[in-house]
Parts: C-alpha cells; structure tokens; sequence
C-alpha cells in the first residue's frame, strides 16, 4: 500500500493538482489556481480533439484489431505447427518485442520512409510506391505498433489455449463440428476471460505509447498521427504550458478508465 500510494497515487494526486493551475515552466513566476479553465480550454481546441480522434484510431486498429487478432492467430497456428517452426516463429515476434520502443520507432522509420525497405520491397513486386510516413501516418505507426507488440498477445493466448480442455473439442468433433464452428462455440467461449484481460493490457498500454509514434513521424505531418502523449508532450514540454498538458494528460487518464470498466464488466462471471 506505501509503494502504490508513493508510486502511484501520489503523482496522479500531484497532476490533478497541477491540471486545476496555470503552472508554466517560463515565463510566469507564480503558479495560480484556475479551476476548470485548462479543461474548458482543450475542449474547445480543435487540435485536442483530433489528438483524441488519432489515439482511438491508433489504438483500435494497433490493439484491439492488431495485436489483438495476429496473437490469437498465431497461437492457434502454433498449435498445428512443428517445434522447430514454434521456436523459429515465437524467436522473431519475441525479439520485436524486447526492442526498446525508441529503437523499434527507427527501425520501422526505416521500413516505411520513402526510400525504405517497404517501398523498395514493393519496387522489386512492380507494385505502385508511396511516401506512407506522409500519406498513410496513422496507419504506419499502428502497423509498426502491432509489429512490436503482437508477441505480448501470441504469449496470453498461448497460455490460454493450453488450458482448453481437449475432450470439448473432441466432443464437439464427434457431434460434427467444423473448425470454425469449435472454435467459435468451445475454444472462444473457454478463453473468454483471458481475451478481456489481454485487450484491457494491450489497450492501455497502447494509449500510451509515445517513443515509436515520436522516432517515426512527430506526430506529423499536419498533425495527422498526433495522439493525445503526444499532443500533451508539445503542450507541456516544448510549449512549457505544464498545467494545460498535465490536464490533457488526465483526459487519457480517463479515457483509459473508461476502457477499463467495459473490459472488467466483460470479465465478471456469467450469472448461473
């Protein structure tokens, strides 16, 4: 309880305080108490809007359909594959993962800028080329996202699917089941609870991701990949506003309690 109240409580205590100031880290050389201005502020700032509407775009297609759906896949598939082919596989999404995320963001900067690896790839299929960095942002940073991330789901399924007992499938084999008939009636249903705490991990942590979005684009261009860490960065760090981003930090503070209500109600056991 000391740890968690040192750790944990006492600096989101310390943020609330500050998101209610008009602290700065220049300039002025009183902190004074606003109130709700700094919230009134960013709900009427069209680029905090945007931060949001990029964060839930990053985060749904990163999280909940990435990492989420590849680890799952990859889980299933290892079941069916040889144990070299596991070692072979499960090495190479493991080692995405053990990257620091500072160094994943250059090497898939590397991939996606306009003469990387992607576009040359693609060069070599006579497939058409484009600068996705500036065209497609979100989409290459949600991608590089789920390169990165998808070994934290393949292991929580992995797990899961270990523990499904093998005479439901069997059972459901024998009565004339197909593969995606178990699947969808036996195995999913089995794994329930740990499909809800996979995407309430992977959700959060996705919604504060910062060092990959950061080494790929800077949230450009045009603030086209610019979510919320980011945003409030700029805010408080490069535009020295500390009261005005330390309220924006608090908005995705809630934005993730909000996710993680829907994913512990999905996690409560069904009535008898």
């Amino acid at each position: 309880m000391v740890l968690l109240l040192v750790f944990l409580a006492g600096p989101i205590i310390y943020c609330i305080y500050y998101a209610f100031t008009d602290m700065q880290l220049t300039g002025a050389t009183t902190t004074n108490f606003v109130g709700l201005a700094n919230f009134r502020k960013a709900f009427g700032d069209d680029q905090f809007y945007n931060a949001i509407l990029q964060t839930l775009i990053f985060t749904v297609l990163s999280a909940i359909v990435g990492q989420n759906i590849l680890g799952l896949v990859i889980a299933l598939l290892f079941r069916l594959a040889t144990k070299v082919l596991r070692s072979i596989v499960g090495a190479l999404v493991i080692a995405a993962w053990v990257v620091p995320e500072i160094v994943a963001g250059y090497l898939m900067y590397a991939f996606f800028r306009d003469e990387g690896s992607l576009n040359e790839i693609l060069k070599f299929l006579h497939l058409p080329q484009q600068n996705w960095l500036y065209t497609l942002p979100i989409l290459a940073v949600s991608l590089a996202n789920v390169w990165r991330g998808t070994a934290f789901s393949m292991l929580v399924y992995s797990a899961a699917l270990a523990e499904v007992p093998a005479e439901l499938t069997e059972a459901a084999a024998m009565d004339g089941a197909g593969v995606w008939q178990r699947f969808w009636h036996v195995t999913l249903p089995t794994i329930r609870r740990s499909v809800a705490t996979n995407l309430m991990l992977i959700t959060l942590q996705t919604l504060s991701v910062f060092g990959l979005i950061f080494a790929m684009t800077k949230g450009g261009p045009s603030n086209k990949s610019t979510t919320l860490p980011i945003y409030t960065y700029q805010t408080a760090l490069q535009n020295y506003e500390i009261g005005y981003g330390t309220a924006m930090a608090l908005v995705l503070l809630v934005i993730g309690a909000l996710f993680s209500l829907v994913y512990l109600r999905a996690l409560r056991p069904e009535a008898d």
